[in-house]
Order: structure tokens, then C-alpha cells, then sequence
């Protein structure tokens, strides 16, 4: 790829953005940075502390996976940016209900993680942040040469040019979804089926001993103690937390009693005592909560690579019907130049830089180490594959009826 076409708009500022433009930074690229907040971690990666930790399944999953390469590869990021102890700290975690037992573990605060990449970036002279910049869709335009190829324009809900670079790494988790099926209809709902998954912590500065010896996890995860300088000013220095409640289909961003409440029944079931604690805070005022939405999509999978053009894969299908099922993933014909890093759910911490490697990798267009299977089950296009197959399947019985 020449050097004028190696400029990336990345929009969204969490974790899985911050990863992609470092990763990106790293190999050379320049990237503007878009986030309609006035700084980054602004949404669900703005977590106060979250878990890394192996998902872990009696038969190999993609998900559990991806978790085993994910965790080592977020461990060896935190090593390498961000000093253990401001920001981060290794722990042990105890899985009551599912995949049962002790496993290694990491307390991570986003945040943390999210600043330590784009410090990378800047430091490498590689990144420009526009912040509170309102992305309302995404528009082909022809480059400087007409005979070339072009660019994308990022505009506000007035159409004007927010920024341009050849290639989008769309990493907004469910704004992906609104710029990509809103103004900017580049796909369906169908095909890019992203959901909105709300999560609510609760959390009190803690004083003394830790509640517990160590994380337990069942239904939400139990930190008996995080102790953070960064926490300041919005949390304590020092806490404990419980959650996050998982609401599907919820937008909303306030508090509520009724989450303390779930929050306090799933953490009787791993620790009644904590949970008494819970509520006594909650009476006396002194519990504090954490709301923000997550995205995951159908199949609760990320999503990485090149957007599919639906368009133009209907048109395939309709040309070769007979051989509709010979048409593969690698055969979806995209729109060149924009990318998703999206659909995390509630694994950010563990997937996003692995998620971002492989994308970046993608782009230079270096074959990619990973088994394909893995990588085909992230590709952002399957859900619009299986559908154009369904609907040409069903048009074959309708006529043969």
C-alpha cells in the first residue's frame, strides 16, 4: 500500500479504538482519531475496573478461542505500557458456577489502557484526535486523482466534512451500527445485526480489609478490593465492586435502584455477607453506580474487517444461482476502505488489541496467522452472506411451488 493511501480516520475512542491506532501507529500509518465525547474512554471503557480472565469451555469455542488469545496478548500490552499498580494489578479469580475453579487473572482499569495507546500514538507523531466531533455518516469520494481511488468523508449531521482519509476503522461499538444502517446506508439492520447490551456497577470506597481473599465471579463479578491511583477524581483511590448487570436491549446511561438491586441479589449468591454490605451502603447512602451501553452482535462474536457491499454480493448471488452455496466469505465482494472493529460486548479488555492486530494486518494485506475458521467467524460480512442465502433459498421454493 503506498504511503498517501496508509491514513486511517478511526471513529471511537475506547478501547478498541485506542488499539486500533496504536497497532496502526506502530507500522506506520497516520491516523485521525474521531469521538463525539471531549476525551477518550468515554463510553463503556470509562469502567471503573473490569476483569481479564480466560473464558473457559470444556470443548474449544470461537469465543473461548479467541479469550485464550486474547488475555495473553492484552497481558503482554499491559506489561509493556502501563506500570502494574497504576492501572492494573494480576489477581486470582474463583468461578463458582460456570467453567468452575481458580484461574490467573488481571483487575484492569480501561482507562488506563485506552490513554497508554494513544500516548503510544502520539508519541510516534502518527496520531491527531478530534474530539466531540458528532459523526453523522460516512461518504465515498473520489481522491485528488479521479482515476485513483478514493476516500471517505466523516460529516456532521449538517453535512459538513468533519475529516477524509482513504481507509475508516469504525470502532464505535453501537454507533457503528447508526452510522453504517442511518444516513449513511451502507448496510441493513439485518446484515449488520449489533444490539445494545446496558451494564450497571455498583461500587463504595472501601476503608480496612478487603471483603473477600480474592475475585469471585458467578452471575457479575465480585472485587473485594481495587485499589487505583488513577480512580480519582470521579471514584475513590480505593474500592470494591459488583456488577455489571447485562440488560439486553437497553440504551439508557442512568443508575438505577432496581440494577443495585440485581447487583445485590447476584452477589448474595457469591458472597452474603458483601451483599448485606451492598444494601447498608445503598440505605446509608454511600454506594455509587457505573451505567453504560455495550455492543454485541447476533452471534455475540466481534466483528473485524472489511464491510461487505450488499448490493454487490446480491447481484453475485443473483448471476450464479445455481452455485449460490460455492459463494465463501473471501468471494463477498466490500466496500474498499471501510473497516469495522466493533461488537465487543462485555470482552473489550480482553479482545480488542488482539481484534486490532488482526485488522491492521488485514490492511497491509500480510497473510494472517490465525487459523481461517477463527477469522471467519469474526468477518463482518457473515451475517449478510447467510442472509442473502436464506432469502435466494427462499425464493427457489416459492417459484418451485
Amino acid at each position: 500500500m503506498s504511503d498517501s493511501r496508509r491514513h486511517a480516520l478511526v471513529i471511537g475512542a475506547g478501547l478498541a479504538g485506542a488499539a486500533a491506532c496504536s497497532t496502526l501507529a506502530r507500522r506506520g500509518w497516520r491516523i485521525t482519531l474521531l469521538d463525539a465525547a471531549d476525551g477518550p474512554a468515554g463510553g463503556a471503557s470509562s469502567l471503573p475496573v473490569g476483569m481479564l480472565s480466560p473464558h473457559v469451555t470444556r470443548s474449544p469455542t470461537p469465543l473461548s478461542r479467541l479469550s485464550a488469545l486474547g488475555v495473553a496478548d492484552t497481558l503482554a500490552e499491559l506489561r509493556r505500557l502501563v506500570p502494574e499498580g497504576a492501572g492494573w494489578q494480576t489477581c486470582e479469580v474463583d468461578n463458582l458456577a460456570h467453567d468452575p475453579g481458580r484461574w490467573p487473572a488481571a483487575l484492569v482499569r480501561p482507562s488506563a489502557l485506552v490513554q497508554a495507546w494513544l500516548n503510544e500514538a502520539t508519541g510516534l507523531g502518527a496520531l491527531t484526535c478530534i474530539w466531540k466531533a458528532h459523526v453523522d455518516r460516512l461518504e465515498p469520494k473520489k481522491g485528488v486523482d479521479p482515476s485513483g481511488p478514493g476516500v471517505w468523508q466523516a460529516c456532521d449531521a449538517r453535512g459538513r466534512p468533519l475529516a477524509q482519509a482513504p481507509v475508516v476503522v469504525l470502532a464505535a461499538a453501537l454507533g457503528s451500527f447508526n452510522l453504517l444502517t442511518g444516513a449513511s446506508g451502507q448496510l441493513s439492520g439485518t446484515d449488520l445485526p449489533l444490539r445494545p447490551v446496558q451494564g450497571q456497577m455498583s461500587l463504595a470506597a472501601l476503608e480496612g480489609p478487603a471483603l473477600a481473599e480474592r475475585p469471585q465471579r458467578n452471575d457479575g463479578v465480585f472485587v473485594p478490593r481495587y485499589q487505583d491511583s488513577g480512580l480519582p477524581p470521579l471514584w475513590p483511590a480505593t474500592v470494591w465492586t459488583m456488577g455489571s448487570t447485562y440488560e439486553r436491549g437497553m440504551t439508557h446511561t442512568h443508575v438505577s435502584l432496581e440494577a443495585h438491586e440485581r447487583n445485590a441479589r447476584s452477589l448474595h449468591a457469591i458472597h452474603p455477607a458483601a451483599a448485606d454490605r451492598l444494601r447498608t451502603d445503598l440505605a446509608e447512602g454511600r454506594l455509587m453506580g457505573w451505567a453504560q451501553v455495550r455492543c454485541a452482535s447476533l452471534d455475540r462474536l466481534p466483528l473485524v474487517g472489511a464491510a461487505p457491499d450488499t448490493a454487490a454480493l446480491s447481484e453475485l448471488m443473483a448471476a450464479g444461482r445455481g452455485q449460490r452455496d460455492r459463494v465463501q466469505l473471501a468471494d463477498v465482494p466490500r466496500w474498499q476502505g471501510l473497516h469495522l472493529l466493533c461488537a465487543m460486548g462485555s470482552r473489550g479488555l480482553t479482545l480488542a488489541h488482539w481484534c486490532a492486530e488482526q485488522l491492521a494486518i488485514q490492511l497491509e494485506g500480510v497473510p494472517a496467522l490465525v487459523e481461517s475458521d477463527l477469522m471467519g467467524a469474526l468477518d463482518p460480512a457473515r451475517f449478510a452472506l447467510r442472509n442473502v442465502r436464506r432469502r435466494g433459498s427462499a425464493q427457489e421454493r416459492t417459484t418451485a411451488g
